[in-house]
C-alpha cells in the first residue's frame, strides 16, 4: 500500500531568496515546513557561498522543476584576483598567489569577449558531479584529484560592472551546467593571474528574475498571519514556462491528452515544447508537438 504523503496538498513557485551560509536543500527544507507543504523541490542548487534566486517548487509545480533546471541562468560574481583557494570560491583557503598586472579596461574587454559564445569548462573538483558513482566535491575533500572531462556550456553575455585593479564585479547570462567558480578562474589567468570568486548572487533563471524574490525572514514574519498570507506569494505552476507558446485544447481533446494520447490542435506551433491549456483555462502541463504534428504529452500536471 502506498504511503500518503504528509503535508498541504499546494502548488506553485516561490522565488526565494538563498541567504549566504545555507545550502539550497536546507533552504528549500525550510520553505517546505513553513508551507507545510507535502511536496517540494528546487530548479539547481546554489553553494552555500552564493545568494540569490532559488525557485522552489511546491506539489505539482515540482513537475516542471526540470525544465527549469535546463534554463539559461544569470549571475552577478565579484572576482578577486591575485589570490587561487583550494574550492575556487572564498570558502577554500588560499593555496596560491600571484602578482596582478596593471590591467587597463580596454585588455580587460578583450579578454571578456573571448569567453563569449561556446567555451569548454572543466568541471571543478569542489562540484556535485559524480566520478564512478561518488560526489567529487567528497573525493575533494579526501585529497583525491581525478580527471574530468570538458564540458560544452555557452556565455550569451559577460559585462564588466566595476573594477578596482583587484576585484572585478561581472554579470554573467550563461547557459546551465556553467561553473561560475571555473570561468573566474579561467578569465583570472587569461589576465595573467589568478583569482576566485569572492561574491556570488544568482539574479535569473528562465522566465524569472530577481525582482519578486522573497527572503525566509519575510516568510516566517508572514507565517503567524496563516498560509493564505504565504499562498499568495506563490506563482502558478505555468509561470515558468511562459517562454514556451501556448495551445488551447477543446474539451475532447483535452480529456484524451490527459489518457495520454497525442492529439490534434488547429494553429498549433509546427515544433517543439508548447503550454496546454483546455477550453476553461485550465493549465494542463508541458506538451511537445511530435513529427505527425500533434500535440503529445510531455509532463501532465493535475488539475482541481
Amino acid at each position: 500500500m502506498a504511503r500518503r504523503r504528509k503535508g498541504r496538498r499546494i502548488s506553485g513557485i516561490l522565488l526565494l531568496d538563498k541567504p549566504a551560509g545555507m545550502s539550497s536543500n536546507a533552504a528549500l527544507q525550510k520553505v517546505k515546513w513553513l508551507f507545510k507543504a507535502a511536496k517540494a523541490g528546487h530548479t539547481g542548487s546554489l553553494d552555500p557561498l552564493a545568494t540569490g534566486l532559488l525557485p522552489v517548487c511546491l506539489g505539482e509545480a515540482t513537475k516542471a522543476s526540470a525544465f527549469l533546471l535546463d534554463a539559461d541562468k544569470r549571475y552577478v560574481t565579484t572576482v578577486r584576483l591575485g589570490e587561487k583557494t583550494a574550492t575556487a570560491d572564498a570558502e577554500g583557503e588560499v593555496i596560491e598567489t600571484a602578482p596582478v598586472p596593471d590591467i587597463s579596461l580596454e585588455h580587460l574587454g578583450e579578454v571578456l569577449e573571448r569567453f563569449l559564445g561556446e567555451i569548454e569548462q572543466l568541471p571543478p573538483m569542489y562540484s556535485a558531479v559524480k566520478h564512478q558513482g561518488e560526489r567529487l566535491y567528497k573525493l575533494a575533500r579526501e585529497g583525491v584529484e581525478v580527471e574530468r572531462k570538458l564540458r560544452t556550456i555557452t556565455i550569451h553575455d559577460l559585462a564588466c560592472l566595476d573594477f578596482d585593479g583587484i576585484n572585478l564585479r561581472l554579470d554573467i547570462h550563461c547557459s546551465k551546467g556553467t561553473y561560475v567558480r571555473t570561468l573566474a578562474e579561467d578569465i583570472s589567468e587569461a589576465l595573467g593571474t589568478v583569482g576566485h570568486v569572492a561574491e556570488l548572487r544568482r539574479t535569473a533563471v528562465g522566465p524569472f528574475d530577481d525582482i519578486d524574490m522573497v527572503t525566509l525572514e519575510q516568510l516566517e514574519a508572514l507565517s503567524p498571519e496563516g498560509f493564505d498570507a504565504l499562498d499568495r506569494l506563490l506563482l502558478p505552476i505555468d509561470s515558468g514556462l511562459m517562454h514556451w507558446p501556448e495551445v488551447r485544447l477543446n474539451a475532447d481533446a483535452a480529456h484524451y491528452l490527459q489518457q495520454g494520447q497525442p492529439v490534434f490542435c488547429p494553429g498549433s506551433p509546427a515544433s517543439g515544447m508548447v503550454r496546454v491549456y483546455d477550453n476553461e483555462e485550465r493549465f494542463l502541463g508541458a506538451g511537445e508537438i511530435n513529427d505527425d504534428g500533434l500535440v503529445a504529452p510531455k509532463r501532465l500536471m493535475l488539475t482541481e
